[in-house]
């Protein structure tokens, strides 16, 4: 999508309203425990602040279902960026309102406002037209930098476009369309996919738009297992969808149509149990044994995938192979984050689809390896699923 950004125009002297995703963790004392999000989007907050433009930062946290919640309010992530901006962050106590309004206007260049929870307010999820046009009220211009909604049609990304004339991307948005754009339409080849995940109901549309742009597609996670049943192989006590098998062997039909080779794991890693102290052992996936449940692939499927990711250009990446959470499980899911790693530093483009991927990469200690990763799993999901995301498409061409 050809959408105008941040570098597209003028802000001297503008308030300028940012929809941010400062939905970060908290701990019991309120603290952040990960303060990612806020520092994603500081190269936008700062062209702003540079560039004398004056800054009214508005996002969500948690989910207070429509109505004021203490524990849930923007004021130490307000606390958190004036530390890392080192200038004072004014904290608003509401979103909206006239108290609201007064502090906006008396904003000088170069100063930053942040608004309270959006989600204190109902209406922010309706999409209520009188909420987003309260909103735009408050800026000359609206920035959205907040890849993590963009795929909601919500007053603070959809509806308050219709308020406002310009309003443009973000340089978090900007870059995570140019690394996804570019591995859907333009990718350097050999491209190949990886999807993990529980289930195949969860990625089909991703592995039907996929099939029209990859070379091969690796799977793993729990969803091998239906593709499993479905060729009447044992699968122990495995999670199986067995209202999808039919789909499974449909889904393989259409890759041989589409000429992609779709690669399914060898052996995998079983216990009797998911739990930290299992007896795990690894078997071949034609040989699950009978009361075991497979949780990880296994040696030899995480060696085949390795070579498949070292002699590709463009790497995508969305789910775990197996319960990463859980160390017997971990290392079919860090096996692939460290040839990705080694795929990046030969050359290649690798791309982590957000959500659990990112967080198995940040486990695994190699965030810093890879070319991209998503800030958006939902987001992220919804883009390679081919859908339009209503919080980019309303932006100005």
């Amino acid at each position: 999508m050809q959408k105008k950004t941040l570098s597209d125009i003028a802000i001297q002297g503008k308030r300028v309203l940012m929809r941010v995703d400062f939905n970060v963790p908290l701990d019991e004392e309120k603290t952040i425990t990960d303060d990612k999000r806020i520092v994603e989007a500081l190269p936008s907050i700062k062209a702003v602040l540079e560039n004398g433009g004056r800054l009214i930062l508005m996002s969500h946290l948690g989910r207070p279902k429509g109505k004021p919640t203490p524990g849930l309010s923007l004021a130490p992530v307000a606390a958190r960026l004036s530390r890392l901006l080192e200038i004072p962050v004014i904290m608003a106590s509401d979103c909206i309102g006239t108290e609201v309004m007064q502090q906006v206007l008396a904003m000088q260049d170069g100063e930053v406002i942040m608004l309270e929870n959006l989600r204190f307010h109902p209406e922010e999820e309706a999409n209520d037209p009188h909420f987003a046009r309260e909103l735009a009220s408050l800026g000359e211009i609206y920035v959205n930098d907040a890849f993590g909604t963009a795929h909601r049609a919500h007053a603070s990304t959809e509806g308050i476009t219709h308020y406002v004339q310009t309003a443009v991307a973000g340089y978090l948005i900007e870059k995570e369309l140019r690394y996804l754009g570019k591995a859907l339409h333009h990718p350097e080849r050999p491209f190949i996919a990886i999807l993990g995940g529980s289930k195949i109901s969860g990625k089909i549309d991703v592995l039907e738009n996929l099939f029209n742009k990859v070379d091969a597609l690796l799977i793993g996670g729990a969803m091998i297992f239906t593709f499993f049943r479905a060729q009447g192989m044992a699968t122990g006590k495995s999670l199986v969808e067995d209202n999808k098998l039919e789909l499974a062997l449909n889904l393989m039909e259409k890759a041989k149509e589409k000429n992609v080779r779709l690669l399914l794991p060898t052996d995998v890693v079983v216990a009797q149990e998911i739990t930290a102290g299992a007896n795990c052992q690894k078997v071949s996936a034609e040989a699950i044994p009978e009361g075991m449940i497979g949780a990880d692939i296994g040696p030899e499927t995480r060696e085949r995938y390795r070579q498949e990711i070292l002699n590709a250009q463009t790497v995508l990446w969305n789910g775990p192979m197996g319960i990463f959470e859980i160390d017997c499980f971990a290392e079919g899911t860090f096996a692939i984050a460290k040839a990705m790693a080694e795929a990046t530093g030969s050359g290649a483009t690798t791309i982590i689809g957000g959500g659990d991927s990112a967080a198995a990469v940040a486990k695994a200690g190699l965030s810093g390896e890879m070319t991209h990763i998503s800030t958006g799993g939902g987001a992220s999901l919804e883009f390679l699923e081919g859908k339009k995301l209503p919080g980019i498409a309303a932006l100005n061409d």
